[in-house]
């Protein structure tokens, strides 16, 4: 054995492992789902699995990166298999480690970390990069890419674009390449506030995907947007010296911007494969078994691959590629063959419903090529016939008929006679009955491989709502382009009895009851604790773990100290009361009420930092100071040695009141805005709410704190009186929050922000942030409730409050106590991980 390389390691018994080392490169979609697979053919009892990923995360789905861009989604909701499900499958996952060679005589894989890791078998999953087409201007001297240059490719990539779009002076962007990600970018982009341009070298938009007519409709549809688009356009450099100032275009006027986002194509990576001698030509060559050639034990799946000369960029390739990669590395099935894929894309582009298949145009002068367009309504379609059979489709802004066409280009089903009636309902089946008649094995959701036949399964099974059997099957789970299909194909499945989804309305998915039938159960019943609301009230008692953390949010507001705390109900920051960061290491925040300090505070806190090596050290946008890098097991010796209060920089909870120097020091304030901050962030620290809260207080109106933009902000007015600002949001959503109240003295404001918070901790969703609670309950509403006392509850409110202020406790006093023994020793991540850089 080589230096440096793994023993075999042991089973879980103990004993020596016998399995065979089945070891991924690659943590992708790709990389992920071929694991799936291979556990779904008992390849857990055939293989120990070890698994390198880049990225220092989980497995995500990036088709919905553009959802998280334009805010339809959070980057928490978009993961497929979170860190737990690699251990609780027994896999080894080394994330944020890059696999940098193999050898493939020893049998090694050597990563960045030093590590040296056997295998049995191998599967190569590295996926794809952005391509930055060469331009000047593109990177800085010292090589890498100009500050406002982005690809978008990453959950990092769209993090660092919407944070770079949100500031205040950022007013353009141009977004090169005209395609599926380069319109989700712009739109996600113009949904920020910029203005935006596409610029394509195509003659079209999607020119991959469709032809110059419809390409036209689309440009219609996009420019309606407030989008502007240049088409056959090349951008020849990137201008600005140390930031992005514009671009030139060839041909054309330079185009003045602020920001760059190059969607100009993907490229495989095959960096790892070439150094390691196996055969590259665009990508990886692969067999119809996914075997890479010539090798006996190396596989290769996902957009890395070519297979008899293509290379695909789609999802469902790489699923069908998948499945028959886990047949034979499992030896379920070794006749199983990847002959190739059809492809077919339904999405939703820049809000526009587009679906393409096969070709986009006639090639052969016998080919019928049969094409509507009415482009005031954004209309386009286009279908493709060679020799009775449809070969190509382009649909545009109506995808109604989609279900009938896409079984049509992937069984050959038999064509009207009239092929005006394959666009329109004129003789071939209707919406219903094309769903009737789509094949058994037909899929309807290209993301997850769902097919007509697993639905209908759901159904019969017992699942009676269209989440039910999205929820059994993963249908729609994906890009959601096929939702529509989806509930298509579940009525048609259950004869026209499907139920209403009543989980829709559940405050936590495990208990079927609504918040507030669920609190009069806990009070009824007297529960106390996480374990017995499950054993009471959720079906067959079971327990639910993505309901565990709304529960205990509610229960300890509800009951204060009274709640049976259960550490297994808590997400990992709750548990150590510290936020956990992408490299494995927590951030330490100490508490500066009102974003005071003191010399004595400031040298504890160098002190600390010089004591425990603390690689960064950062100021909060909410006025504190942010140690960054600490290890798990260090943090009760930092917050000893601190000896402050926890800063409440995580959980869902009252986290911070930023103030301005107010009256005393500013010329132009009004008011003591540091002292009632101070007073505020006193009374209702570590507050549990259903989302995170940030207040701040300004000392007059030119709201240096920002309370515009808080969940509540409070400003000093002329008069000595103070205005008080609900529902405000300064994140990836940006919205002003509604003037709640007029008041004429602090104790005033202290008063209704508690029967504001009190009212929001009892009425909101699970997660609901105040800026979606707000409009949804109405500013009315709350002022007649909260002000005006409309429903006489007022008092009750804030009784509720002071139960929970009296029921504070600093929780990082629990580093004298840990309330179990690993409670602050390292887990996960499962090996060592490059530290937070210094600066």
């Amino acid at each position: 054995m080589q230096a440096g390389a793994q023993a075999r390691p042991r089973s879980r018994s103990g004993g020596r492992d016998s399995r065979r080392r089945l070891v991924v490169i690659g943590n992708g979609m790709a990389g992920a789902r071929a694991v799936e697979e291979i556990l779904a053919r008992g390849g857990a009892e055939q293989f120990s699995i070890t698994m390198f990923g880049d990225e220092p995360y989980g497995n995500y789905n990036r088709i919905m990166l553009s959802h998280v861009l334009s805010g339809e989604e959070s980057d928490a909701d978009i993961f497929l298999n979170p860190l737990s499900w690699y251990q609780d499958n027994g896999i080894t996952l080394h994330a944020g480690v890059r696999a940098d060679r193999i050898d493939r005589f020893a049998k090694h894989v050597f990563s960045s970390d030093g590590r040296v890791t056997p295998y049995d078998t191998l599967i190569i999953a590295t996926g794809s990069r952005s391509h930055l087409p060469p331009m000047d201007g593109l990177y800085t001297p010292g090589g890498s890419v100009k500050p406002g240059v982005f690809g978008f490719r990453t959950i990092d990539d769209t993090r660092k674009m919407a944070a770079y779009a949100q500031q205040e002076h950022h007013r353009h962007a141009v977004v090169i390449g005209g395609g599926l990600l380069g319109l989700e970018a712009a739109a996600g982009l113009r949904s920020f506030g910029l203005g935006v341009d596409v610029v394509h070298s195509g003659g079209h938009l999607m020119s991959a995907q469709m032809g110059p007519d419809g390409g036209a409709v689309l440009r219609r549809s996009v420019e309606a947007l407030g989008i502007g688009v240049l088409t056959g356009c090349r951008t020849t450099a990137v201008l600005g010296r140390d930031r992005v100032t514009g671009v030139s275009l060839r041909g054309r006027p330079d185009i003045g911007c602020d920001m760059v986002v190059v969607a100009a194509g993907i490229r495989p990576n095959v960096d790892l494969a070439v150094l390691s001698g196996l055969p590259v030509e665009r990508a990886i060559v692969v067999d119809d078994s996914l075997r890479v050639q010539d090798e006996d034990d190396i596989y290769a799946v996902g957009e890395c691959v070519q297979h008899r000369g293509e290379v695909y960029g789609l999802v469902a390739p790489l699923w069908e590629q998948a499945v028959v990669l886990a047949n034979h590395v499992t030896g379920t099935d070794t006749g199983s063959a990847y002959l190739g894929s059809r492809t077919a894309t339904k999405l939703k582009v820049a809000g526009v419903e587009v679906a393409s298949m096969g070709l986009h145009g006639p090639e052969l002068e016998t080919d019928e090529h049969i094409v509507f367009s009415e482009p005031s309504r954004g209309v386009f379609k286009s279908i493709v016939v060679r020799d009775n059979k449809m070969v190509g489709a382009t649909l545009l802004g109506d995808s109604r008929k989609v279900a009938y066409l896409t079984q049509a280009f992937d069984r050959g089903l038999p064509l009207p006679e009239e092929r005006l009636g394959l666009m329109f309902d004129l003789g071939t089946p209707g919406e219903e009955t094309g769903v009737a008649e789509l094949d058994d094995e037909a899929q309807v959701c290209n993301c997850n491989g769902v097919s007509k036949k697993d639905l209908v399964g759901a159904v019969k099974g017992g699942c009676s709502s269209v989440s039910g059997a999205m929820d059994a099957t993963r249908a729609g789970k994906g890009c959601g382009s096929c939702k529509l299909l989806v509930r298509q194909v579940v009525e048609w499945a259950a004869d026209g009895a499907v139920e209403e989804d009543p989980a829709a309305a559940y405050y936590v998915p495990g208990v079927p009851l609504d918040k507030q039938a669920l609190m009069a159960e806990i009070r009824a019943r007297g529960l106390r604790s996480v374990s017995a609301v499950f054993q009471a009230l959720a079906p067959g008692g079971a327990e639910d773990a993505k309901s565990k953390m709304g529960l205990a949010s509610l229960l300890k507001m509800m009951l204060g100290d009274r709640y049976i705390d259960e550490r297994d109900a808590r997400f990992i920051n709750d548990r150590v009361h510290a936020n956990i960061q992408r490299d494995g290491t927590f951030s330490v925040v100490p508490q500066m009420k009102g974003g005071v300090t003191s010399v004595q505070q400031l040298r504890r806190i160098a002190d600390v930092a010089e004591k425990h090596n603390v690689p960064l050290i950062k100021l909060t946008g909410g006025q504190r100071i942010d140690l960054l890098g600490i290890r798990k097991e260090d943090l009760p010796q930092v917050w000893a040695d601190l000896d402050m209060p926890s800063g409440y920089a995580y959980g869902k909870s009252f986290r911070t009141v930023k103030t301005c120097v107010g009256k005393d020091f500013c010329r132009y304030g009004t008011g003591d805005s540091t002292k009632l901050g101070i007073e505020i962030e006193s009374r209702f620290q570590g507050l549990e709410a259903p989302a995170k809260l940030k207040l701040a207080v300004s000392g007059c109106p030119r709201n240096c704190a920002e309370s515009l933009v808080k969940d509540v902000g409070v400003v000093a007015v002329e008069g000595g009186r103070w205005e008080i600002y609900v529902g405000g949001a300064a994140g990836a959503h940006i919205r002003k929050g509604d003037l709640l109240a007029t008041v004429d003295d602090p104790d005033e404001v202290k008063v209704l922000t508690g029967r504001f918070m009190q009212y929001y901790r009892e009425q909101a969703n699970w997660l609901e942030r105040t800026y979606a609670f707000v409009p949804r309950v109405g500013i009315e509403h709350l002022r007649a409730v909260i002000v005006e006392d409309s429903e006489g509850i007022a008092g009750r409110l804030d009784e509720a409050m002071q139960a929970s202020v009296d029921s504070y406790v600093d929780p990082w006093r629990e580093r004298d106590d840990p309330q179990t023994p690993g409670q602050f020793r390292t887990s996960l991540p499962l090996t060592v991980l490059p530290q937070v850089p210094v600066r």
